[in-house]
């Protein structure tokens, strides 16, 4: 699989993991198709059998891959006809419109779940839970504020994680396995909190995405991500 290509976004592991689902999803991996072994990634991208090892368990954890002690690691049949929808990353989104991307981190809380945070995270009252709010930037200008609860059991490291480097979604991305998302989609008009965030007047359009994520029957992450109506749209493209 000469045409597996790295991203270049975050740890080796996640890089390689994105890799070989990229090439599963599109179907140059067909399902059954054998997927390369550990031995022959970590030539192919100059990585530790640690690091391959992880991105393989990734894989699997996830319902892609399939290992068999004598076929070697394959494409699960199962895996292009999952629903994907993509967990796209801000910061590569950015960038991949040629803009310069940053972040701005604005909170950063470990709590106990209240009513609300149990409800929209769906763990059980007084869970542990951290709280972040952070605002994403292309070339100064804001085009993101996102809200996020992580469900700590379900993220180990994070506890200790101060995002200095990378903003806490990628961090999710780059750590956590997941294997379920749900997307909600609506538009409201930006409270004056989110407004003085964004840069625009309050009462404005903003597109709204409420995102959940599970790995199995464990939630991981609820985040509520405000875009200012007029700067940002979301593009699909699909094949049957």
């Amino acid at each position: 699989m000469s045409g597996l290509v790295l991203d270049g976004e975050g740890p080796l592991h996640a890089q390689i993991r994105r890799a070989v689902a990229s090439a599963i999803l599109s179907g140059r991996i067909p399902p059954g198709g054998r997927v390369p072994s550990e031995a022959e990634l970590m030539r192919m991208f100059g990585a530790s059998r640690m690091t391959v090892h992880r991105a393989i368990s990734d894989l699997a954890a996830e319902g892609l891959v399939r290992r068999n002690r004598r076929a070697g690691t394959v494409a699960t049949p199962e895996a292009r006809g999952r629903a994907v929808f993509e967990i796209w990353d801000i910061g590569a989104e950015v960038r991949r419109a040629g803009g310069e991307y940053r972040f701005e981190l604005f909170s950063r809380r470990l709590r106990r779940a209240g009513a609300e945070d149990a409800r929209r995270l769906g763990v059980a009252p007084g869970a542990a839970v951290l709280a972040v709010a952070t605002r994403h930037l292309s070339d100064g200008v804001p085009v993101q504020f996102e809200e996020r609860l992580v469900n700590v059991a379900a993220a180990q490291g994070i506890e200790a994680e101060r995002f200095a480097c990378t903003p806490p979604g990628r961090w999710l991305l780059d750590h956590v396995p997941w294997t379920e998302a749900e997307h909600a989609i609506g538009a409201e008009n930006a409270p004056a909190r989110i407004a003085s965030r964004l840069g625009i007047a309050a009462g404005a359009a903003c597109l709204v995405v409420e995102r959940r994520t599970w790995n199995g029957e464990t939630p991981v992450t609820f985040a509520r991500l405000w875009h200012p109506g007029a700067r940002h749209r979301l593009v699909g493209r699909f094949s049957a």
